[in-house]
């Protein structure tokens, strides 16, 4: 996650699971008539830090980081794709240069469903320079991919057609996503009924933030923690901060999870959640000691599972 922008609210919200609908918001969308949508299933906490290993001995050995142009991120980006290449996902490498250094998205699409009406999630996959960049942002990678391997298990067949995105050089401005976005023709934007983005979903002393952009996104992860019986937050540390501001800014609905960087847990938040008031949701944020020790398993097997809930019912 890219530092925060003062003076710009970002937010969350929530409700309960609706369809998207395409090209537009999803203030108005309507339940899906016919059969009950299938449960989706838990995604294991164990897989995603893994995962998180993986990323972990990546960074390691290629300078203590994974950030754009350098080895760690390409090495990265292999081994996401080696898993989704495995698991019968259709995956595109788009190349960009940012900083005079080239930089790469992972995209992977599910075969099936309706191509005019696309539910896409994503996560960027580059690190600071300063860190393995564990929690900002392989656990939201980390995450998406492992929702990603629990669709082709499932041999999942929703009604919408189903996107993965993994963005280079979020941390130099949201390079990557904007490249993305911005190279889509406006017919091909329109068929993005929903783009879902998690930045940094496993803070050691964490919050639970939903983003409140599109109001049907926005319940459909609500109802998920309401029925844990665990409160949500507005996310308000400034719109724009991360890989959802493109497809907001080109009309595309958008939400998504977060549960804490360099601003400083309140007690009525240590309270209501736990943890340690008075101290920052990730005091580890853009530094090295963003390691596999900086991950807090329950908050990352939460929002695990609430990525999965989301893609499960907004792609029916």
């Amino acid at each position: 996650m890219q530092l925060s922008v003062p003076g710009r609210a970002t937010a969350t919200a929530v409700v309960a699971a609706v369809s998207l609908l395409a090209g537009g918001s999803l203030a108005d969308a309507a339940p899906a008539a016919g059969p009950t949508v299938a449960a989706a299933p838990d995604i294991s906490v164990t897989a995603v830090k893994a995962h998180l290993t993986q990323l972990q001995s990546i960074a390691t050995a290629n300078g203590g980081n994974r950030a754009h142009g350098r080895a760690g991120y390409k090495a990265s980006l292999d081994y996401v794709k080696a898993k989704l290449d495995a698991a019968g996902f259709t995956t595109t490498i788009q190349q960009f240069t940012s900083s005079g250094r080239v930089g790469y998205n992972l995209i992977a699409d599910w075969p099936g469903g309706d191509t005019n009406k696309v539910l896409m999630a994503g996560s960027h996959l580059d690190s600071v320079t300063s860190g393995a960049g564990i929690n900002d942002n392989g656990s939201g990678s980390a995450a998406i991919l492992e929702t990603a391997l629990a669709v082709s298990r499932a041999n999942f067949q929703p009604a919408k057609h189903l996107r993965f995105a993994w963005w280079g050089a979020e941390e130099l401005g949201l390079v990557g996503s904007r490249y993305y976005v911005n190279s889509l023709s406006t017919a091909n934007r329109s068929r993005i009924s929903g783009y879902l983005n998690f930045d940094m979903i496993g803070s050691p002393n964490p919050g639970y933030f939903v983003y409140d952009d599109d109001p049907a996104i926005e319940k459909t992860f609500k109802t998920y923690f309401t029925g844990l019986g665990v409160p949500t937050e507005i996310e308000t540390e400034g719109d724009g901060r991360s890989d959802h501001a493109p497809f907001k800014n080109a009309g595309v609905p958008v939400g998504g999870l977060f549960s804490g960087a360099d601003y400083v847990k309140t007690a009525a938040q240590a309270a209501k959640w736990g943890g340690t008031s008075g101290r920052a949701f990730d005091r580890c944020y853009h530094s090295s000691c963003d390691t596999t020790a900086n991950i807090n398993d329950t908050a990352l097997d939460r929002n695990s599972d609430a990525i999965a809930y989301a893609v499960w019912e907004l792609s029916a």
